[in-house]
Parts: C-alpha cells; structure tokens; sequence
C-alpha cells in the first residue's frame, strides 16, 4: 500500500536542495515541491499496482490533499527558519536581472512570482536604469546608429529587455551626442 503522504521532512529536505542552489521565491518552490511530489506519490502509486493493488483515486486524490497541506506548512516552516525569504529573493533577483534588464523586465519578472519591489528598491533601479541602457547598448552594438534602421535594430534591443520608451530615447540621443 503506498504511504499516506510524504514526509515533511522529505519535503523540507528538498526544499532545502533547491535552495542551496539558488534563492527561490515561496510561489516557485511550491510548484517545485508539488511537481517533484506529484512524481513521488505516482512512483509509489506504480509500485502498489505492481504488486496487484488496484490504484484508488478517491485515496490518490485525499493524499494529494494531504500533501498540499504538508507543502504549505513545510513552506512556513522553511520561511520561519529564514532559509525561504522574499526580501532576499527580490534583491537576489535584482541583482542578477538589473545589469541586463530594464525596470519593466525586473518588475514583470517579480510579478510572475507574486512579488514587488518596494518603494526605495524601484527608486534605487529607477536612478540608474538609463546609465544601465547605455552601457547594454554600447556592450551590443559599439556605438551610435548610423542609418535610421540601425537605431530602430537599437531601440527594439533595448524594448525587449524592458527598458521604457523614454530611456530608450533617452539613451539613444546620450549615445549620438554624449555631452
């Protein structure tokens, strides 16, 4: 017969692989640990019907149950503990997106995750995002535009990594004339 559930211990242990790794938020460790105990528990499952037990859905559908309410409190424990934190997973990401990415980027990239930045972190990206887009563009494309279509190749680069029309602009004009 398979186990009833995981253990939270199981679970934590995995959690905590995964966050020696990297810094992850609550929101995307939660689908991890549901993705990897949803493998787990089928494994179990196969196993038990290989020695001639018929699966029961309705006892499937209560474990899965069961486990979401494990993930959840393996989750606040691990956020107790500080080895899962929001605030070091918004600077981590921030730091690493910030150096080739536009606010835009980094904020739609938070969102997908259930996260913000507070008011002094987007003020913080915000004062140098047109330093970061002149240095992303001078890295790409060396230096200033010289036809129309170039500075259009310019300005769709900078727009898919999330910087806003007028830093792009603004960017643009700075590098074509940089007093």
């Amino acid at each position: 017969m398979p186990p009833d559930t995981l253990p939270r211990a199981r679970l934590k242990a995995k959690a905590i692989q995964w966050l020696a790794g990297r810094e992850h938020s609550p929101t995307e460790l939660r689908t991890k640990l549901q993705r990897w105990a949803r493998k787990e528990l089928l494994a179990a499952d196969r196993a038990a019907s290989h020695d001639g037990e018929a699966i029961d859905r309705d006892a499937a559908q209560s474990r899965w149950a069961a486990l979401q309410a494990e993930i959840d409190t393996a989750l606040e424990e691990l956020q107790g503990a500080n080895w899962l934190s929001e605030a070091r997973f918004v600077e981590s990401r921030v730091r690493a997106r910030s150096s080739g990415f536009g606010n835009r980027r980094i904020t739609y990239e938070l969102a997908q995750h259930g996260l913000s930045l507070s008011a002094e972190e987007t003020q913080a990206l915000a004062a140098n995002e047109l330093e970061r887009a002149q240095r992303l563009i001078e890295s790409r494309h060396g230096g200033p535009a010289s036809d129309p279509r170039e500075r259009a190749r310019q300005q769709r680069f900078l727009a898919g990594r999330g910087f806003s029309a007028e830093v792009i602009s603004r960017a643009l004009k700075r590098q074509e004339d940089p007093r």
